[in-house]
């Protein structure tokens, strides 16, 4: 017999739920390995950010499901070591550490993590030596490495690397040259002996999915969640977020191939207009012969000695370093990290129920 309206009508509840939970099988399935090796309930990194990652995100991050990563940045071994106490007093859940390879004392900090037990080092801003790489591996932890581009990405994968981020110059912070759209097609059919997370201006969840189908294990994000409820970053650096669009997210400018500029993204402000104007200055002078080469070059890089921390801490959004990402212009309010990553969650199961549900 023939169902009435009223039955199918009464169908589609039970239908929606099973399209429900088939789509977050799915996307359990797509980034198990991610959750695997991360040993978190969802394959979603927090990215590492100075000033901002630190025991309170970091901590948020991994209790809402997700896993948080401490910036170490300058700390000297002493701090990190506190650090990483104070964010095992507020979670028993899993996060990592990110080491600076040109860290003076990096030997040192990678001893402090294994002697805390943290499980997952990340040795970022550039190829990591061999030494410590041994010194993580025979201390148990795993590691993970930035890949810019896929000969580096064997070349970890050979050297040791348990997990690889490739990190698209959509990121906030110091970038590289190339999209992640770019990287996503270059490195991930190619790299499948290791997990591979992806980052660089993802802030829904329905595009995490698409690099998850493409291979990737997991994502890595920073800009939706410097500006989360348990960020420490001030109201200001916050607010600036929330007004912020995708184009406001700017990479810093060189003037002069003879005096490089390190490619860092963020909100444009006085501070970069400054900056342009400094190193006009600054080149006037060494064309003047007032400044040698080595000098100039110093006046150049230390401009923004100090401006993230002013930025972050202070909240002086004017003339600090207000790094961020083009995923900026999707941070429409301070939010939870549980609601963040719950709905990059449900984003990801939209997309994937409105592929079976009729049109």
């Amino acid at each position: 017999m023939a169902s009435t309206l009223a039955d199918r009508l009464q169908a589609i509840p039970a239908a929606s739920n099973r399209d429900d939970e088939a789509a977050r099988a799915t996307l359990d399935r797509l980034w198990a390995r991610g959750r695997d090796f991360l040993g978190s309930e969802v394959a979603i990194m927090g990215g590492a950010m100075s000033w901002v990652s630190e025991r309170h995100l970091v901590s948020a991050i991994s209790n809402a499901g997700g896993f948080g990563v401490i910036a170490c940045g300058a700390m000297s071994p002493a701090l990190l070591e506190a650090e990483i106490a104070a964010t095992q007093a507020l979670t028993t859940r899993p996060f990592g550490v990110n080491l600076i390879t040109m860290h003076p004392q990096l030997d040192a900090l990678i001893g402090v993590c294994l002697q805390a037990g943290v499980g997952h080092i990340v040795l970022a801003g550039g190829i990591p030596p061999g030494s410590a790489v041994r010194a993580v591996k025979d201390g148990g932890a795993k590691l993970i490495a930035f890949a810019p581009a896929l000969v580096l990405a064997k070349r970890l994968a050979r050297s040791g690397a348990d997990a690889l981020v490739i990190e698209g110059s959509e990121a906030g912070g110091h970038i590289g040259p190339v999209s992640l759209t770019v990287l996503a097609q270059e490195i991930l059919p190619h790299v499948r002996d290791l997990p591979v997370f992806v980052a660089g201006g993802l802030g829904r969840g329905d595009a995490i999915l698409g690099m998850l189908e493409m291979g990737a294990s997991g994502a890595q994000l920073g800009t939706r969640f410097a500006a989360a409820s348990e960020s420490i970053a001030h109201a200001n650096f916050k607010a600036a977020f929330v007004r912020a669009s995708a184009r406001d997210a700017l990479p810093s400018v060189q003037l002069d191939a003879r005096f490089p500029v390190i490619p860092v993204r963020g909100l444009a402000n006085e501070g970069g207009r400054r900056f342009l104007a400094h190193q006009a200055e600054t080149l006037r002078r060494f064309q003047e012969g007032a400044l040698t080469r080595e000098a100039a070059q110093l006046e150049i890089e230390h401009f923004w000695a100090g401006a993230l921390r002013r930025a972050v801490i202070d909240g002086d959004v004017e003339t600090g370093s207000v790094m961020a990402g083009q995923s900026v212009g999707m941070v429409s309010a301070i939010r939870p990290v549980a609601e963040i990553i719950a709905e990059l969650v449900d984003q990801a199961v939209a997309a994937l129920t409105r592929r079976v549900q009729p049109s």
